[in-house]
């Protein structure tokens, strides 16, 4: 759904962050929307119809369109539907200048967060185009060329570092939405056929898991219903909870459709511009152009068995169940589990296990959850659909809400095949529930069991000796002030510095790490960054994207990256 206010009122920048390197004209603007069939819209915060005042000017509050936004500000498939709404909030403000527009949260109809409060363009770019056809792409990267300003792509706005806010321009993706299945795709210039799915830039999984199903195949993808597949989950990594067996996003792309940041139209495979099929496996989105499609490897459909168990957390009780996590995962890793643990529940799938097998290996974990007066259902479901349906929606990230992430890819070795090992991880995870309250959000999504070609993707290898990502959270409420908003961002540093200790040398997936993570390069992409740097030059000669710690970024000091915080003067 579109709400038709947001694209008619007078387009005024005042966001810090937004403004163009060198401000095109009127007659450029118009030229430009000309040229994409008038698709190049101007754009308001999400919640701007409830306020008086929006970027300094006098504003008439939409009671309609308020009371919608209301409705859906905390619902994925509503902010998936509206170019100006991200998942995550806070990448809709400016947080430097506390410039905003935000709704609480908590209770999105409260009239505190408006009344008597302005509403700030913070880092929504104020232009963007409704991506239909390859030709908008090539007009907009003409358009960036000769203007010089700052430009975003954005498909559903799932992003934990902002990568698609900020610019003058945004290319919005989320209408490339074709879909397709072959029995035998073949990538082009290859002989090889595949079981393939072939999904525009902008489908999300939920689509994508439907149309697989009714295929009678199996598609991976992320642990939501709203995260476009094609960009930059399965250009950045993208794992599963199918990933033990089947490998990771990256490892089941078999062609790109893209239009290179050089403004030619390519198709990446192995055996056409298999340097860039590379760089876009692990390279990052919004790195080496703008994505038209993607065709995924698909696996027959197949039954799951599916262990869902869960307790009340206690400060007595949650030790005793990370360590039967500890203890029991590597064992779980052989026999092909894959899923979302932490100190008081897990949601796990298995793919080759009978309903038999699944009960016996998942019984130290039941066992303790039902002496602590909790649940647990092992059950065998028919589909990923079917698993997908029952579970994912209740037990997704939650959107519309300011929320920081950080996390650590953690080696089987020694963590899960030595006793110290063991206890060390424990302790890690014991101390961030000790000293910050904060639980740590375990995901069993590693390619553990996938049979890997060395070299043949550019994420960090750290993905390949790993069993578990470490993630966690913290929320900020929609009025937070700077003061707590480096409070926030010192428990995240904290909390990575501690995992930086206990795994040194291994890495973080570039989706859901820290915003402010410290060496990058090294902790995204290891030995492959300075490759891939060689081939941003190659396809971005004239550099016309740069993105927050994307390959080849220019840095915190450039005027694009001034709504985010400076870190590292604070801490």
């Amino acid at each position: 759904m579109f709400l038709p206010g947001l694209a008619v009122h007078s387009l005024l920048l005042y966001a810090s962050g937004a403004s163009a390197l060198s401000a095109p004209t009127d007659k450029q603007w118009a030229k430009l929307s000309q040229a994409v069939g008038g698709r190049l819209y101007t754009s308001l915060p999400l919640a701007s119809s409830c306020f008086s005042t929006v970027n300094g000017q006098p504003s008439t509050p939409n009671a309609t369109e308020c009371a919608l936004v209301q409705q859906g500000y905390t619902q994925p498939d509503f902010r998936f539907d509206n170019y100006s709404a991200h998942m995550m909030p806070q990448w809709e403000t400016c947080q430097t200048s506390l410039q905003r527009c935000l709704l609480n949260s908590d209770n999105p109809s409260d009239p505190a967060a408006w009344e008597d409060h302005e509403c700030w363009q913070g880092a929504i770019a104020p232009r963007y185009i409704d991506v239909r056809t390859t030709n908008d792409i090539l007009e907009a990267l003409k358009f960036v060329k000769k203007t010089g300003i700052q430009f975003s792509i954005k498909a559903s706005g799932h992003d934990y570092k902002g990568r698609s806010s900020f610019g003058s321009l945004s290319l919005w993706t989320k209408n490339l939405n074709s879909l397709s299945y072959s029995a035998t795709f073949k990538p082009e210039g290859g002989h090889e056929t595949y079981s393939a799915v072939t999904t525009g830039a902008g489908v999300p999984t939920e689509d994508i898991y439907e149309f697989a199903d009714q295929n009678n195949v199996t598609i991976l993808g992320g642990y939501a219903s709203t995260i476009v597949e094609a960009g930059g989950w399965a250009q950045a990594g993208g794992h599963s909870i199918l990933s033990p067996v089947y490998g990771l996003g990256i490892d089941r792309v078999l062609q790109y459709k893209i239009v290179t940041f050089d403004g030619v139209v390519r198709t990446a495979n192995k055996y056409q511009n298999s340097d860039l099929f590379w760089a876009l496996r692990g390279g990052g989105g919004s790195t080496f152009g703008v994505v038209l499609e993607a065709t995924f490897l698909a696996e027959p459909r197949m039954s799951l068995r599916v262990a869902s168990i869960s307790f009340t957390q206690t400060a007595d009780n949650a030790r005793g169940f990370l360590e039967i996590l500890v203890n029991n995962s590597y064992k779980w890793g052989q026999e092909g589990w894959g899923g979302h643990m932490g100190p008081a529940s897990l949601i796990n799938v298995n793919p080759l296990l009978t309903l038999e097998e699944a009960n016996a290996s998942v019984q130290p974990a039941v066992e303790y959850a039902l002496a602590q007066g909790g649940k647990a259902v092992v059950e065998d479901l028919p589909s990923w659909q079917a698993f997908f349906t029952k579970y994912v929606p209740s037990a997704q990230a939650s959107v519309g809400v300011q929320t920081i992430l950080g996390s650590r890819l953690i080696p089987t070795d020694p963590f899960f095949t030595d006793e110290d090992g063991q206890e060390a991880l424990v302790d890690l995870m014991s101390k961030m529930i000790s000293t910050y309250a904060v639980n740590p959000y375990i995901i069993q999504g590693t390619p553990f069991l996938y049979n890997y070609t060395n070299g043949s993707t550019s994420a960090t290898p750290a993905w390949r000796n790993s069993l578990w990502q470490i993630g966690f959270h913290e929320n900020m409420a929609y009025n937070a002030t700077l003061e707590t908003m480096f409070s926030q961002y010192e428990i995240v540093n904290n909390i990575t510095a501690w995992m930086r200790e206990l795994a040194p040398d291994s890495g973080a997936y570039f989706n859901e790490a820290n915003p402010y993570e410290p060496d990058h390069e090294v902790t995204f992409w290891g030995e492959n960054y300075p490759t891939l740097l060689q081939l941003k030059n190659k396809y971005d000669p004239d550099r016309l994207m740069d993105c927050w710690m994307c390959i080849g970024w220019k840095g915190a000091a450039d005027e694009r990256y001034s709504c985010y915080l400076n870190i590292s003067s604070n801490f």
